[in-house]
């Protein structure tokens, strides 16, 4: 999305040679093949350590520092190989799509017109919230020291970062539909009339 956008906005005239078909298909599998390999890697390095405690998670699906605390070996280094591993592709992606905003916000104060701006930001401001939304809220959760960690708090921490970015990406990036801005000001209109 951030690479879209960068071309779009810096580069529109090779937009379509930069963004063909070929160049999609790249994007979606080098992105497909990363996140099923991050998920072999914390799969396999999962079912690779005897559970001594039962095999009951207290979530409400089978979150990976959960299914750790039910193992009897010490998995502290394995637990830090993927905790580095998750976090340089992580800060790998953050990166491109900070680098890329970098160079679409250079770009857009550079607009003569105020329009042009606003019309910009309006289109780049919903995706850097949604990933902003999402990579808070998993940093929280696999960062929290342990000595946070309640069961309680685990699993609210746990939907914040599963749910939450999920549910909210559409109202986010459709915020900029007319008609849906309409209907949430007349549920909010509303809501407010009752009490």
């Amino acid at each position: 999305m951030a690479y879209d956008h960068y071309v779009a906005i810096c580069k529109p005239l090779h937009y379509g040679s930069l963004l063909g078909t070929r160049a999609c298909a790249k994007m979606a599998a080098a992105t497909w093949g990363s996140g099923f390999l991050h998920a072999v890697l914390h799969t396999a390095s999962t079912f690779s350590l005897p559970l001594c405690q039962g095999n009951a998670v207290d979530q409400f699906f089978c979150e990976i520092p959960q299914t750790l605390q039910l193992s009897c070996s010490e998995s502290f280094l394995g637990e830090i190989v993927l905790i580095v591993g998750s976090i340089s592709l992580v800060f790998a992606c953050f990166v491109f799509i900070m680098l890329s905003y970098v160079q679409i916000f250079r770009a857009v104060l550079r607009m003569p017109s105020e329009q042009g701006r606003h019309k910009t930001f309006s289109t780049c401001l919903p995706h850097l919230a949604s990933v902003f939304l999402f990579v808070s809220t998993g940093m929280f959760a696999y960062l929290k020291p342990p000595s946070m960690s309640s069961p309680s708090l685990d699993l609210l921490v746990a939907v914040l970062y599963s749910v939450v970015p999920a549910a909210v990406n559409p109202l986010i990036y459709s915020m900029r539909n007319q008609d849906l801005k309409d209907a949430v000001r007349k549920l909010f209109g509303y809501m407010f009339l009752q009490q």
